[in-house]
């Protein structure tokens, strides 16, 4: 069987789709084989759609049927991008694991349960690119009692921890989460808090622009303690891990509240808001270290977030002395790290292994993540 494999991730910070092309060859996946990778941005009318359907509105079944289409059709075009790029046939490839775009994440709650739901149209991408796809990965550990998030400590433990040696990994997406990984390779990994999602809404409402570039607007900003604070105040914070969120939590709504509280629309100017953001950010990631993952002699950062030098600026500080260094000083480039997780996901899958840490998610016990639409017709006997 191929040991290549094709992951696909469209994050909650909603700023496109990063696909990557990997073989696993027979080895750990610290051995991986980086053979592609393309950055694919949303049109601005999916874009629109998918962040509209985090809330409640009219025929939202409707529309997030037509979304997943417009999604899986997103994802076929970086799948081509990716095969073209290294002249590969699509029989090479064993797999592709797709997340699909995250809506809604509300686990335990209402009947124990909860749901999570990731807009998709797996089928359609099967039919689309000929190859068998492994989706809808988190259902099955919020079905055993989990969070169904954070999926990825599994794979940092896979691909960034030494034997007798503590790890710990800060992803910053549109939220945060960190791996903390013992030296007996025990883990654990939580949603720390906001991320790019919180810092990319407020520079687009403030400035029309869609994301703070490296962070350089918000490095001009002072920080307002008030504001902090009452960002801060936030119950999440405190809870305990296993915890997970999103922008069912972390939203304009949310952060509009905190502003009028304190008056802050008034008192501050716009970059002083998003130096706040990224200090909330900072203090929230800084404390999750301190606390859960002390012991790491490094903190390894990925996602998006490592690539915005005022954030990682504030990081250095928030923990000095201890090292914070991007993920590609170890091996594989922050924005790859998320695709390349869902890939070996579905590499999982295939392999029927199990794809979540139970310490992680509150789950049962170890699931089998995913689920698979083959690639083609099935030849009858």
């Amino acid at each position: 069987m191929s040991t290549v494999f094709i992951g696909l991730m469209s994050g909650t910070s909603l700023d496109g789709i990063d696909g990557v092309l990997v073989d696993f060859g027979s080895g750990a996946a610290s051995s991986l084989r980086m053979l592609a990778h393309v950055h694919h941005d949303f049109a601005p009318g999916l874009r629109d759609e998918l962040l509209a359907l985090n809330r409640s509105g009219a025929d939202e079944i409707h529309r997030a049927a037509l979304a997943g289409h417009a999604l899986a059709r997103s994802y076929a075009g970086v799948v081509e991008s990716l095969l073209g790029a290294v002249s590969m046939a699509r029989e090479q490839v064993a797999a592709i694991g797709c997340h699909g775009q995250t809506v809604r994440h509300r686990p335990g709650e209402f009947d124990a349960t909860g749901y999570t739901v990731q807009v998709n149209s797996p089928a359609l991408l099967a039919e689309l690119c000929r190859i068998d796809v492994v989706a809808d990965f988190r259902s099955r550990d919020v079905a055993a009692g989990g969070e169904g998030a954070p999926l990825v400590p599994a794979f940092h433990r896979a691909l960034f921890a030494k034997a007798g040696q503590a790890t710990a990994v800060l992803n910053l997406g549109g939220i945060a989460n960190l791996s903390s990984i013992a030296a007996d390779g025990s883990a654990i990994g939580f949603d720390c808090g906001p991320a790019n999602g919180l810092l990319d809404l407020w520079c687009l409402a403030a400035t029309g622009r869609g994301f703070d570039a490296e962070g350089a607007w918000a490095a001009t900003g002072s920080v307002d303690r008030r504001l902090l604070d009452a960002l801060l105040a936030e119950p999440f914070f405190a809870w305990p891990p296993p915890k997970s969120t999103g922008r069912d939590l972390f939203n304009a709504e949310w952060l509009e509240a905190r502003l009028d509280a304190t008056d802050a629309r008034r008192r501050l100017r716009n970059e002083d808001v998003q130096a706040t953001l990224a200090e909330l950010t900072t203090t929230t990631g800084a404390a999750a270290f301190r606390l859960h993952a002390a012991h790491a002699p490094e903190l390894i950062v990925c996602g998006g977030g490592a690539f915005n030098a005022d954030l990682m600026n504030r990081l250095r500080i928030a923990l000095a002395p201890t090292p914070v260094l991007d993920s590609g000083t170890r091996g594989l480039l922050a924005d790859q790290v998320e695709a390349c997780a869902f890939a070996w996901l579905a590499r999982a899958f295939t392999r029927r292994e199990p794809g979540n840490i139970a310490s992680v998610t509150g789950a049962a016990g170890p699931r089998i993540l995913g689920a698979l639409y083959p690639a083609g017709p099935v030849a009858r006997a």
